[in-house]
């Protein structure tokens, strides 16, 4: 796919302050796309809820539709066949009209339709300002700027959740509106960028590739269809276990700490979190395992869901969000690795089913979670079973580390 534009001629930039312009600007894309466009939702539920517009239920119901747009839209990403720019500044225009979109109405189906859309329009802008991000950093020898594009999803979510500490008073259709200017003005910072020339260092670009292609085939180890099929089921796991919390936390630390300001900040340390565990896990060596850091991952994220339980305070929400948002990142990058040891150059497919799994899980957490919390009165049995759904998932990582290392003796 060809991202020239006519008469975008920017050769003579020096490369590192083109790499890093590329890597921001990407990051910022993320920081739209999924820090608002899916994100913004969690910390404007409770004003969504406390202004009678929405139940907890029908809350449920579109947290899950954004997750089943994702879904779609991750799965749809094969069939698109534009340009990687041309897609990204499709989706940040397309994520700030869906943004200013939920704060011009308060009818239930409108809403339904804007979050699944906003679900999909989020994938596909992932997906290629990650393509063209990835490329435009190999062009340029700027490989080592790849993990700050990672940190946009973080990003976002800290301005997010710290715009609404600050002006929630204001209410969750000023919040949307507000989140739906300040896309567009990112937008439009970040637009010239995805317009740059390509073509001037396509060579650097196949010898980039030849390299990459020469290295995945050495790393990789075919794996059989059963450690793929394990792979695809382990990763869906903490979709599920992650996504209760993430989807519900603000709610959870209000009911719990009553009056407070704290509420209004775990979600933002969720943020950081996440932020931090992207540059590190950049950083493990490639020779370890990817299934015990998966497990290891998932344990992190249940000890700390597990904390807001047992510990519902701020100390116990502060250290939970910590521990949920740091693996965040690191789950996906992991699992990438590990696909890529089964199948090589053809590890896309399967990383497109891990994906697809992973999809459902964050489908199914809010439609288990927001019932269960109403029928209960609380969310401490949603939160159970998302902690125990993820240890089972470590286990069953430890258990296919076990019985690989059997089978080659």
């Amino acid at each position: 796919m060809n991202d020239y534009v006519p008469g975008a001629i920017h050769v003579s930039e020096p490369r590192p302050h083109a790499g890093r312009r590329a890597a921001l600007a990407c990051m910022v894309t993320l920081a739209v796309a999924l820090g608002v466009g899916r994100f913004a939702f969690t910390p404007l539920l409770p004003l969504m809820l406390h202004g009678g517009a929405l139940d907890l239920r029908h809350g449920g119901w579109l947290a899950s539709l954004n997750y089943a747009g994702y879904f779609v839209g991750a799965i749809s990403c094969v069939a698109l066949r534009m340009a990687p720019a041309r897609i990204v500044r499709a989706g940040l225009v397309a994520t700030v009209l869906l943004t200013l979109a939920m704060g011009l109405t308060e009818q239930f189906w409108i809403w339904a339709v804007v979050r699944f859309l906003a679900g999909a329009v989020s994938a596909w802008t992932f997906v290629f300002a990650s393509q063209w991000g990835l490329r435009r950093l190999a062009q340029l020898g700027a490989n080592a700027w790849g993990g700050v594009i990672y940190t946009g999803p973080g990003v976002g979510i800290i301005a997010t959740g710290l715009f609404v500490s600050a002006a929630g008073g204001l209410g969750a259709r000023t919040g949307w509106i507000g989140f739906g200017l300040i896309s567009a003005l990112l937008a439009v910072v970040v637009w010239p960028t995805f317009g740059e020339d390509m073509r001037a260092l396509a060579p650097r670009a196949a010898a980039s590739a030849a390299s990459t292609k020469s290295t995945m085939a050495h790393e990789a180890r075919e794996g059989g269809r059963a450690d793929a099929f394990w792979l695809v089921l382990l990763y869906g796991v903490p979709g599920f276990g992650y996504i209760i919390t993430a989807t519900f936390l603000p709610v959870i630390a209000r009911h719990a700490l009553p009056g407070s300001a704290w509420p209004d900040l775990f979600w933002p340390m969720f943020g950081a979190a996440l932020i931090a565990g992207a540059l590190l896990a950049a950083r493990f060596p490639l020779h370890w395992d990817n299934r015990l850091m998966l497990a290891g991952a998932y344990v992190l994220q249940a000890v700390g869901i597990a904390l807001g339980i047992v510990w519902p305070n701020a100390a116990g929400f502060s250290f939970g969000s910590v521990l949920i948002g740091l693996p965040f990142t690191a789950i996906t990058l992991f699992a990438m690795r590990e696909a890529r040891l089964l199948r090589g150059e053809h590890a896309a497919a399967l990383m497109g089913y891990a994906t697809a799994a992973y999809g459902i899980g964050q489908i199914a957490g809010p439609l288990v979670a927001a019932p269960l919390a109403a029928s209960t009165g609380s969310f401490s049995p949603s939160l159970w079973l998302a902690a125990g759904a993820l240890v089972a998932g470590a286990i069953g990582l430890l258990w296919r580390v076990w019985h690989t290392r059997e089978a080659a003796r």
